[in-house]
């Protein structure tokens, strides 16, 4: 069998070939164009999202030169829009993870609510998620009365099958899902105005969704998944207490938790990992910093460094941060903090303070902050991580991934594919032809690139 796995990011959208008999065939990154960002304003153009998915998606095949049976489809989970139902025509912006402006939305609620909103979605009330931003979107906008207001991944489904319909794993990041029950809240939909019946179809994330006829031919679709929780199913954290950090335009720490559906008691989110037709599922406590790649494209734009690459060479270019202290809040905090007003800071520079101490600084309280969630996991596991699983661009700094391995004092094991996400949806797809086990040829088995010991103190 041969899967197109698509990962539709925020900077870019990333497209896979996967053969059950030579593995990975072709991978193909389209930048995503069209981000605009202002303070507290991040948002994307949503017909450029689609050009990419579709130039990502006919790229890869070409360059394989394979014909693909079937294709599976990975989101950026929190990210929204109105469009028109009929038409499936975007009529707003895309409003990004990171946007920032429904605190205003979020701030009004009271403790009360905040409460009962946590127990039932397992998730903060946070601007962050889903459900704040599609209310933001409602109040700001004058919509049709027929528009729909939506996650992106339902508005890319539709408009590649026809079909308006997300998965279990996407929908519990809304802060609208009952994960219980796996039905739309009512108490979370009343609280943030939002209609249940005009909300999208729920479906495992194995799935047969559809036809696509935009890559060639007609596709079935089939296996639908939000980007961190794939990641979490391709590095083969399938029981309780095995967790993954991917390090990419923010960095996501998940630990897997088993299949009840606990609230944190450490300040934790806690989502669907995955729901299968089967009934087989699993769910995740995470924590976030929102800014990882961000900050790195940040110390480019500011002129710190010039290249990725350059993190390494600056920062091993000096033996610490000599004071310097960076914690990169460039988009509020996440877990267990939940301060979306939070900014970044530097502190502790001077007269002799260089490039290469805040490079090493900012490595450093990026590698300080998914420490702390490590702890903060081990809290809500009821015992201590023995290895923490890694992927994403950052992975390639070593100056990172050591820091990270001796601030955790715990391995550190390095994905072997730039593509954990695709070809997690791509395990999606192989079970949903194949049947329960079938995915275990992408989620098992693999070996680190590199595993990173801390040092002895």
């Amino acid at each position: 069998m041969i899967i197109l796995a698509i990962d539709q990011g925020t900077s870019a959208t990333k497209a896979v070939v996967w053969c059950q008999a030579r593995g990975i065939l072709s991978e193909v990154d389209v930048p995503v164009r069209g981000l605009t960002f202002t303070v507290d304003c991040i948002e994307q153009d949503p017909e450029l999202l689609i050009e990419s998915v579709i130039k990502a998606g006919r790229a890869t095949i070409e360059q394989s030169g394979a014909r693909i049976d079937a294709v599976g489809l990975g989101n950026q989970g929190e990210t929204v829009l109105a469009w028109d139902r009929a038409t499936g025509t975007a009529l707003t912006p895309a409003l990004s993870w990171q946007d920032r402006r429904a605190h205003v939305i979020t701030d009004g609620f009271s403790p009360q609510l905040r409460d009962e909103l946590w127990s039932t979605t397992g998730l903060p009330v946070d601007p962050y998620f889903a459900a704040p931003k599609m209310t933001w979107l409602k109040r700001n906008y004058q919509l049709p009365t027929d528009a729909v207001i939506s996650t992106i991944d339902a508005f890319v489904n539709y408009r590649l099958t026809g079909r308006y319909a997300t998965d279990f794993s996407t929908a519990s990041r809304t802060q609208l899902l009952d994960p219980r029950t796996l039905r739309w809240s009512t108490t979370a939909c009343n609280a943030y105005e939002i209609d249940p019946d005009s909300l999208p179809e729920l479906l495992p994330c194995d799935a047969q969704v559809g036809t696509t006829e935009v890559f060639g031919g007609s596709l079935p679709v089939v296996g639908l998944m939000v980007d961190q929780q794939a990641a979490l199913f391709a590095e083969g954290c399938d029981v309780r207490g095995l967790a993954k950090c991917t390090y990419g335009t923010g960095a996501f720490l998940l630990a897997n938790v088993g299949a009840a559906h606990p609230r944190s008691t450490a300040g934790l989110a806690t989502s669907l990992a995955w729901v299968f037709a089967d009934g087989t599922r699993a769910s995740c406590i995470d924590g976030q910093v929102y800014s990882a790649g961000a900050g790195v494209s940040w110390l480019g734009r500011v002129g710190f460094i010039k290249d990725p690459i350059d993190l390494d060479i600056l920062a091993m270019s000096v033996p610490d941060s000599a004071g310097v202290v960076f914690e990169p809040a460039f988009a509020g905090r996440g877990a267990p903090v939940w301060d979306p007003a939070k900014r970044a800071q530097i502190t502790g520079l001077s007269l002799s303070t260089t490039s290469a101490h805040i490079v090493h600084a900012f490595l450093t309280g990026l590698a300080a902050e998914i420490t702390a969630l490590a702890r903060a996991v081990e809290i809500d596991l009821g015992g201590p991580l023995k290895v923490l699983r890694v992927d994403g661009g950052l992975t390639n700094s070593e100056v990172l991934m050591q820091l990270q391995a001796d601030g955790l004092g715990l391995p550190v094991e390095v994905y072997p594919h730039t593509c954990a996400t695709a070809l997690g949806v791509a395990a999606a797809t192989l079970r949903g032809f194949a049947g329960p086990g079938a995915e275990a040829e992408i989620t098992a088995g693999w070996q680190p690139s590199r595993t990173f010991h801390p040092k002895q103190r």
